[in-house]
């Protein structure tokens, strides 16, 4: 009896699998469009994402651009030693990480906060107005950015005025706010919220504008103020939105930049704005030293990828949405 329920089990699951087979080609022929449509981005993906992965051997030569790859010296891991054991290399990696979490955390608050707080406005043109105003930055280059944040904190800037009108400081006791390292990191958070607020903005936007009206009635039906409207119905109903965003994000923790850092930048706050990027651009293709830029970059990929499958794999444990 127990033999013929066991042949029987396997005729069934034989004969499934051919189905499953058919109608995966199926939905290839009736997707055939969307299939069609995604292979010069798949190509595109192939041929400059996984086809220079190649090039990782570099890190593990001592590479000489004159030499065929076959004529390269091997050296192991001899440039990731050097990494970790050069203390250059581990303030920049401070930087790096600290100026990523700046991004990271000013980035999502400001950009919620001014989400909700623009979704409470009931003047349709002074929303708009504030909208326009808040992500223009965004379409400004870093080069013009960086030019407008120097003259700003410059020692005849508006910044220094001021403090001279409020009394705060007095004629000749001007500061040299991009002279002080200290302050560096500072500067480079409110550059970046100044930025990219307004753009960052209009996701949380657009995934509040899909919230079902009739909870705010209900709410308000209740007895519910805005504040806790926005509380337990907007924050809520955008949660899917901040928490894919922010295994994303999370993946970047080691790519804070480089645009900022290069150009506001100077030799008396190099030791607050050199970051990874920069490392590897002064000690590595500078000095023609291809070997230790390829590491440091291999290094900051196999980060990026732990960190983006551990957050998404504790998004799937709480049971929130996740990437994959």
């Amino acid at each position: 009896m127990d033999n013929n329920l066991a042949l029987t089990k396997t005729a069934t699951s034989t004969k499934q699998k051919p189905k499953g087979r058919k109608s995966f080609f199926k939905l290839l022929v009736q997707q055939r469009a969307l299939v069609l449509m995604s292979i010069p981005f798949v190509i595109w993906v192939i041929i400059f994402k996984y086809l220079p992965i190649w090039g990782w051997a570099i890190a593990f030569q001592d590479y000489k651009p004159a030499k065929s790859f076959w004529e390269q010296e091997w050296v192991g891991f001899e440039h990731f030693k050097f990494l970790f054991t050069n203390e250059r290399f581990l303030l920049v990696l401070r930087n790096t990480i600290v100026m990523s979490l700046i991004n990271l955390v000013l980035g999502f608050v400001t950009a919620i906060s001014l989400a909700l707080m623009l979704n409470e406005v009931r003047n349709m043109a002074f929303k708009r107005t504030v909208q326009t105003i808040s992500y223009m930055p965004y379409f400004l280059s870093w080069v013009v950015a960086a030019g407008i944040i120097q003259n700003i904190l410059a020692v005849d800037g508006v910044v220094n005025d001021l403090l001279k009108f409020l009394g705060l400081i007095e004629e000749g006791e001007e500061i040299l706010f991009l002279g002080i390292g200290e302050w560096f990191w500072g500067i480079y958070g409110a550059s970046i919220v100044w930025k990219n607020v307004g753009w960052n903005t209009i996701v949380y936007l657009a995934a509040i504008a899909v919230i079902d009206p009739g909870l705010y009635e209900a709410a308000e039906i209740d007895g519910a103020g805005r504040f806790r409207k926005m509380w337990h119905i907007t924050l809520p109903g955008i949660r899917n939105v901040i928490i894919v965003l922010l295994i994303m994000n999370i993946g970047y923790l080691l790519e804070s930049g480089f645009e900022p850092q290069y150009l506001l930048g100077n030799g008396m706050n190099i030791d607050y704005s050199e970051n990874l990027d920069i490392f590897v651009l002064n000690y590595g293709i500078r000095l023609y030293n291809y070997s230790l830029s390829v590491a440091a970059s291999i290094f900051k990929t196999v980060v990026s990828f732990i960190l983006i499958t551990a957050a998404n794999s504790i998004a799937k444990r709480i049971g929130e949405v996740r990437l994959y």
